[in-house]
């Protein structure tokens, strides 16, 4: 009977690994996925002797079969016995690690990584070291380019004192940065940043001066290497080295060392390299000293700002709010007046709408930096511009960020200049831009007051309650409940209430919904008194409705005021219209005025329209 059981319990296992060898790809990929269900029941010594070996010799599977067992493999340290056998597992993982197919290899190169992490020194020293001798000399690039990710991970790990194996990793990665192939010296120069820092710390720890000297005379001669190599795609895998790098030294070696090279990146006659450079700019500038800045990073970035490749000119846009704050404080505003703000204008209307969406994310940012006077002066125009340029992007980023400039030029101006552009866009043909004017709108309401607000914009923030689209509709709702929670109830009472309530005598049912989803916001902001005189007479009306759609939504309704008002107005006034609502022809509204009728729990939530967000649905 034990030994039927035992059977039993074993047999979903059995199953697993005789999975391991079906034809079927799935079923294949299903058991890889479960090695650790199988690892755990043949025990640590049978692991290591039939599972490992047998997935070694498996690595001719499928790319799919593979990447899951290089993702696997190292979740099975504790079940091979910890990491004194953790060794056995670096078999099928070098294999896996010199695939062809580059995510194989990418896996399997973090999976050696945690396997390292888990090894004591020796037993690191031992098995992990030749592994990465073997893949830094194999025969093909995909293992000398697997390689070069292991080798930061390595340093770190190496003891202080083992200074042989030290010397012999950074001659090994020389090697791999001279390779013959450029998929390897790419590989090389991706973890140059990481292998000079776990290089300077390991020497840091006994010798500081000897940690910078190691940095001058053999990591910023490979950095040249790879900022001068023929293949653009290692090019460029310098620039984020240099900023590792930088941080290791002080800016006068900074200067003597990188400077020049890294001008020439600046002005590399491949775009992609100069992209790279554009999005690490700001880095750039956090490592270097406030002279190099102002001597070549400043005239480069103006360069990128101005490139021939609109690709590199947008990133360069992004990147001009960071790059004008990490100025120095002492220049900044002169900096930007001289040199960024004449860029600025013509990158206004640059032919490509990816610059001018990424400029118009930022460049409100300037205003701070300018001061009031000089935003009113040189900004405001551009603003105006790019407020009224036909790409709808543009015309949402500028919106996006009116409170940056609100902060700096005031509500008085910025009512007189941009309101008019505002009020227009409120009609975009875009619904986006829509949404971003009425977003906006209670920010607006705050800065500007109720009068200004009820004479310029009080109508079109309720207009948009009619809107033909629904995500449009539904925000309006919102804004109008932090509208009132600004102005007050009163101000609900004699301006929002009528209009809102206006809606229940529309022909079209979505108009009639809309007004049922309002009423449920305000209900938040409206005293128990407004909700009783006013809103629930309309809505009571509204449970006559043809529309069942409106009818149980009438139900919810009324259940939300019945959380608002006394219990004695809901016996006598909500109660009746929903057991009449019980009665009711339709099963949802049936089922909703039940809802509404039972004991509350929580507040039920908010009304939805059955029509998805972004649907437009035409009146």
């Amino acid at each position: 009977m034990a030994q039927q059981r035992e059977e039993d319990q074993l047999y979903p296992i059995a199953v697993l690994i005789d999975e391991l060898r079906n034809d079927d790809v799935q079923n294949r990929l299903n058991s890889i996925k479960s090695l650790n269900i199988i690892a755990l029941a043949l025990g640590e010594e049978r692991t290591r002797s039939e599972l490992i070996p047998f997935l070694t010799d498996t690595i001719y599977d499928e790319d799919e079969i593979l990447s899951a067992l290089a993702e696997k493999l190292c979740e099975l340290v504790d079940l091979v016995g910890g990491p004194k056998h953790a060794h056995c597992l670096i078999s099928p993982l070098e294999s896996l690690a010199a695939s062809e197919e580059t995510v194989v290899r990418e896996k399997a190169i973090e999976s050696l990584k945690v396997v390292a992490a888990k090894q004591s020194p020796e037993e690191f020293e031992k098995h992990f070291l030749p592994l990465i001798q073997r893949l830094a000399t194999s025969e093909w690039f995909t293992g000398r380019s697997s390689s070069c990710s292991l080798f930061p991970v390595a340093y770190a790990t190496l003891p202080a004192t083992s200074i042989d194996n030290q010397n012999q990793l950074r001659k090994m990665y020389t090697e791999l940065a001279k390779d013959e192939t450029p998929m390897t010296r790419r590989g090389a120069a991706t973890i140059l940043g990481p292998f000079a820092a776990a290089t300077h710390a390991k020497m840091a720890e006994t010798d500081p001066a000897a940690a910078i000297a190691i940095i001058k005379e053999e990591i910023i001669p490979l950095f040249n290497l790879f900022a001068n190599d023929d293949q653009d795609s290692v090019r460029l895998q310098s620039i984020p080295a240099c900023v590792e790098i930088a941080r290791l030294l002080d800016n006068e070696t900074t200067d003597n060392e990188l400077s020049q090279t890294m001008k020439g990146l600046i002005s590399d006659k491949s775009w992609r390299v100069r992209y790279m450079v554009a999005q690490s700019i700001v880095d750039l500038q956090e490592t270097f000293g406030s002279e190099l800045i102002v001597r070549d990073l400043i005239p480069g970035f103006t360069a990128l700002l101005k490139d021939n490749e609109s690709e590199v000119r947008a990133q360069a846009s992004s990147k001009i709010k960071l790059f004008c704050l990490a100025l120095p404080e002492s220049t900044r505003s002169e900096v930007v007046m001289n040199n960024i703000l004449p860029i600025v204008k013509e990158l206004v209307n640059d032919v490509n709408p990816h610059v001018k969406t990424s400029l118009a994310g930022v460049i409100m940012s300037l205003a701070p930096i300018l001061g009031e006077s000089d935003t009113i002066e040189n900004l405001l125009p551009l603003f105006l511009t790019q407020l009224k340029d036909e790409c709808p992007d543009v015309r949402l980023n500028i919106i996006s960020n009116l409170a940056a400039l609100n902060d700096v030029i005031g509500i008085e101006q910025l009512s007189q200049t941009l309101l008019p552009a505002i009020t227009e866009l409120a009609a975009d043909n875009k619904w986006r831009v829509r949404l971003a004017i009425l977003e906006h709108m209670p920010l607006l309401a705050q800065q500007l007051g109720r009068k200004m607000f009820d004479d310029r914009l009080g109508e079109l923030s309720l207009s948009w309650l009619l809107d033909h689209v629904y995500a449009i509709r539904e925000a309006a709702t919102v804004s109008v409940r932090k509208l009132v929670a600004t102005f007050g109830s009163e101000w609900a009472k004699t301006v929002v209430i009528p209009k809102v309530l206006e809606l229940s005598e529309e022909q079209n049912y979505l108009k009639r919904m809309t007004m049922l989803f309002c009423v449920n916001q305000l209900l938040e902001v409206l005293s128990k008194e407004t909700v009783e005189e006013d809103l629930i007479p309309v809505i009571k009306n509204l449970s006559k409705d043809p529309v069942a759609n409106v009818r149980f939504n009438v139900a919810k309704t009324l259940a939300n005021m019945g959380e608002v008002v006394e219990a004695a107005v809901f016996e006598s006034k909500i109660k009746p219209t929903l057991e009449e609502l019980l009665e009711d022809s339709d099963a949802d509204v049936k089922f909703h005025a039940d809802a509404a009728l039972q004991p509350k729990i929580e507040k039920m939530d908010c009304l939805t329209e059955s029509v998805p967000k972004t649907e437009v649905k035409a009146f």
